[in-house]
């Protein structure tokens, strides 16, 4: 039941994103002249007379005139054109059908190939990024340009099509309509030269046209929209509910690169097609990729060590990029698996994915190898009995069943021959030495070291044939009758086969054992880079900082300049710069449409960097843009994977430091509309008291003054006078806050004594609270600071103002001074009141402050201490809540630096 579930809950998302996207119809025909074209204009000028938006992206009349009559009287974007050696060339234009963005686009000849400096290399990549924008699109394809079908195609017609539609592109389907005319017909269409020239058309008729062709052609283009309708209707039924659907198992398809991985690829496919069902590609890498991976990062490091990349190697691993990128570009899965054993390997894999197929090439059987080990076929047949093993005999394998098989199997590297060489010569010589000098009789241990010591430093074959050169020079050498291959006793005719049969073992045995060790070496160097990546964007807390760990990491383990582009942010600035209008364009495709682009890939391949896309669940972050050395040809599987590993690993970062980055707006959001709040209720009643209190005695004065007494309207003035001035420091302090708060203070530094700036702080404090009696201590030793007069003078007033709130009426404010080290000075002020609880001494420094201690008292604004904290600081100092004198009471200390400060703003 869940098994159900699961498969309606796919198909209805399969259903909800094509309409999410444009739709494709795709008018499919047998070969070329059928007529589909015209069936694709004749539909599009019905659904344009309707009143549908339809414009013609790109028609190829190839001058028909009934094709013509038909584009005449639709709206038609003109071409782009292009220069190209030294030729005007026209292609569609593509940016400017995604800026008209009708409703139906339609765009002929699906296989087409864009001339070269185009954003796509080929059309059907134009169709999927009209399809992506939401449009719509008709357009025309011939069955021999489906990349499935290129080898059907091929046996049929003796023709190879090189330009190809992958199967995913039919994914994507909307309707799929066939035209169709019988052979008969398009024979007399093509005499007639409706289709091509009179000189081409006989040629045609010679080749592709001939009626066998068309007859097969054509029903390989029925069973082609048969398979669509019917995987449709089923897709369909699955999505509403609508009955039990067959849906048959995974198809697990094994190459090993070695020259049928492409063949195996499309035959496995259409295998799976046939069946329903999905399937993956794998190949098993034993050591000898993982040794060819490591070789290339040292020829990037070292020019001179090029040689000992083995040519084999390199041309595997070509290969093997070229079918996993065929797999995907039809549909499927790919991976590398890691294992010595392969048989094991791949049953592991068909277990892992439910596979009930394994589709395999035909194995070769090695003379010698035989006798020791059963291929591949054999094995898989004696363990894997429970599944389907399909093996598919290539034209390469059938070549080679007619041939002679050498031992190796494939060409010895640069220096293994130099390698084997000189440890046959050398065990030679050892043997020599050891029988004449040590008296040592049993030689065949000094020729068994030789080949263990080839077979650890090179790969199985070269061991093989160091081992029979071993055999043949000990048998010449030490066995008698000496210097001739004869054997003239039993006791050496044993001696020497089983001295061939050990070291046959033991140096396969060692070759293995190496293939091991270079695997781990590999997967331990991924294992460290990505491990490299993950500690540094740990460290990062910020975007900037998530971009510059990402471009050094990847710039370090890939030996490739690196550029990361997040969110609008990009770095480092200095390879930034190098990037040029052509990069930027794929850097910015690649954003827009979360695929690679650029080098190594057939979107925007101009540009000379290889751009990647960092992506989460919803969107795509960014980009990562990475530029290899121009010598270096392709990458390596093992790069590749390095690569695309990091980028995800640098996409979650991203992400993490997008959230932190929404986690603090958001409280600072909150701490906004906190201090919002604090203000409006603060302003409320500290404006409103001065003010009442004005009010009420003007309005006196007004009402009653004639017939007050002098003394009466001398206390109304006065308290006019007084809250008048509160409400004038109040609007002071508020004044001041925001100017420290926007970095609009400018300091004005003069030399000025501390005694005068305490002075005239105390003397304007007694102006306004009379009572207050203020004791100083200043050490004549600290002599005139550098400071700005009036703002050390308004900091020095907040804090007496402050201290003389909570200070008992009969006790004194004290103000001491005095040199402390490093040139600072320092300006203790304290009072004898309730004082202030240590936890809570830190935060009196807060706007607002909620507390009613402090500066929070009956007539506090909660700005008074704010205001210090931000003029001392703008001189470079600190302010700091103390325990008052013998524990009673608290203690505002201000540190100044003594010296002069360089004038800046704040």
């Amino acid at each position: 039941m869940g098994s159900d579930n699961t498969e309606q809950a796919d198909a209805l998302i399969g259903e909800l994103r094509r309409q999410a996207a444009g739709r494709l119809t795709v008018f499919l025909g047998a070969a070329p002249g059928v007529g589909k074209t015209y069936a694709m204009l004749a539909r599009a000028r019905e659904l344009h007379r309707q009143g549908v938006d339809v414009v013609i992206g790109i028609i190829e009349t190839h001058g028909r005139s009934e094709t013509q009559a038909l584009v005449e009287g639709l709206p038609q974007l003109p071409r782009r054109k292009i220069d190209y050696q030294g030729r005007t060339l026209d292609e569609m234009d593509l940016d400017g059908l995604l800026a008209r963005k009708p409703a139906i686009a339609l765009v002929d000849e699906l296989a087409h190939r864009n001339v070269p400096a185009s954003r796509h290399e080929r059309r059907w990549q134009d169709v999927e990024e009209l399809l992506d924008a939401g449009i719509d699109v008709y357009t025309t394809v011939n069955i021999q340009h489906l990349e499935s079908l290129n080898d059907v195609v091929h046996q049929i017609t003796g023709i190879r099509v090189s330009e190809t539609v992958p199967d995913a592109v039919f994914e994507r389907l909307r309707d799929i309509r066939l035209v169709d005319l019988p052979a008969r017909e398009l024979i007399e269409r093509l005499n007639q030269g409706k289709v091509y020239l009179p000189e081409q058309a006989a040629q045609a008729l010679q080749a592709f046209f001939s009626p066998s062709n068309l007859t097969a052609l054509r029903e390989l283009a029925m069973q082609t929209v048969a398979q669509h309708v019917d995987a449709d209707l089923r897709e369909k039924r699955t999505a509403r509910g609508l009955g039990d659907i067959a849906i048959q198992r995974h198809v697990l398809i094994a190459i090993d690169g070695k020259g049928q991985s492409e063949y195996l690829v499309r035959a496995g496919a259409r295998i799976a097609e046939r069946r329903g069902a999905p399937w993956s590609v794998v190949a098993v890498d034993t050591g000898h990729s993982a040794d060819a991976a490591l070789h290339a990062e040292d020829l990037e490091r070292a020019a001179a060590q090029r040689h000992s990349l083995a040519h084999t190697e390199q041309q595997r691993q070509m290969e093997l990029d070229k079918a996993f990128a065929l797999a995907r570009n039809l549909g499927g899965d790919t991976e590398i698996l890691y294992n010595t054993d392969i048989p094991q390997a791949l049953l592991d894999a068909a277990a892992a994915r439910g596979a009930r197929s394994i589709v395999i090439g035909r194995t070769r059987e090695r003379p010698i190898a035989r006798m020791f080990n059963r291929t591949l076929t054999q094995q898989l047949l004696l363990r894997g009995a429970r599944y389907e093993l399909t093996i598919v005999s290539t034209p390469q394998a059938r070549q080679r069943a007619r041939r002679f098989q050498d031992l190796a199997g494939e060409r010895l590297a640069k220096g293994e021959p130099v390698l084997i060489a000189l440890a046959t010569v050398g065990a030679i010589a050892a043997a020599a030495v050891a029988e004449r000098f040590l008296g040592l009789e049993d030689l065949s241990t000094v020729f068994l070291v030789a080949v263990l010591l080839v077979a650890s430093r090179t790969r199985m074959a070269a061991a093989v044939i160091t081992a029979v050169l071993c055999f043949l020079a000990y048998n010449f050498f030490f066995i008698d009758p000496r210097l001739t291959f004869l054997i003239g006793a039993p006791r050496g005719v044993a001696t020497v086969m089983l001295f061939m049969a050990a070291a046959l073992i033991a140096g396969r045995l060692a070759s293995r054992l190496r293939m091991q060790v270079i695997s781990l070496r590999t997967a331990n160097t991924h294992t460290t880079a990505m491990q490299h990546l993950a500690r540094q964007l740990s460290k990062a807390a910020d975007l900037g900082q998530v971009i510059g760990a990402s471009a050094a990491v990847l710039q370090s383990s890939l030996n490739a300049q690196a550029w990361v582009r997040i969110n609008g942010e990009s770095g480092p600035s200095a390879v930034a710069g190098e990037l040029t209008e052509k990069d930027l364009v794929a850097a910015d495709w690649t954003q827009r449409h979360g695929q690679p682009s650029g080098r190594y890939t057939d979107t925007l391949g101009h540009s000379t960097w290889w751009f990647l896309p960092i992506l989460s669940e919803q969107d795509t972050l960014g980009v990562v843009g990475l530029r290899f050395p121009s010598a270096m040809g392709r990458l390596s599987f093992e790069q590749r994977r390095l690569a695309e590993s990091m980028t995800d690993d640098i996409g979650q970062a991203a992400l993490r430091a997008r959230l932190v980055s929404e986690l603090e707006v958001a409280k600072v959001a909150g701490e906004t509309e906190r201090l919002r709040s604090a203000l409006l209720s603060s302003v409320s009643h500290d404006l409103r008291s001065p003010l009442s209190s004005m009010i009420g005695a003007a309005d006196s004065l007004a009402r009653y003054g004639k017939d007050m007494g002098a003394d009466d309207r001398s206390d109304l003035l006065q308290t006019i006078r007084v809250e008048g001035e509160r409400l004038d420091r109040y609007i002071q302090n508020l004044l001041d806050m925001t100017r420290l708060g926007q970095q609009g203070l400018t300091l004005t530094r003069d030399w000025i004594g501390v005694d005068e700036l305490v002075g005239s702080a105390a003397r304007r404090l007694q102006r306004y609270e009379p009572t207050v009696k203020v004791e100083t201590d200043i050490d004549r030793a600290i002599g005139p600071i550098h400071v700005h007069p009036a703002l050390i003078e308004q900091a020095l007033f907040n804090v007496m103002e402050n201290a003389a709130k909570f200070s008992p009426p009969d006790e004194p404010i004290r103000v001491q001074a005095r040199p402390a080290g490093g040139h600072t000075v320092q300006i203790d002020i304290s009072d004898l009141g309730p004082g202030i609880p240590e936890e809570e001494r830190r935060r009196i420094f807060d706007m607002f402050y909620s507390v009613e201690r402090g500066d929070r008292g009956r007539h506090g604004t909660g700005l008074g201490l704010t205001i210090v904290q931000g003029i001392v600081g703008a001189h470079m100092g600190k302010v700091e809540a103390l325990p008052g004198p013998q524990g009673r009471g608290t203690a505002i200390r201000l540190t100044l630096p003594h010296g002069e400060q360089s004038n800046e703003g704040v």
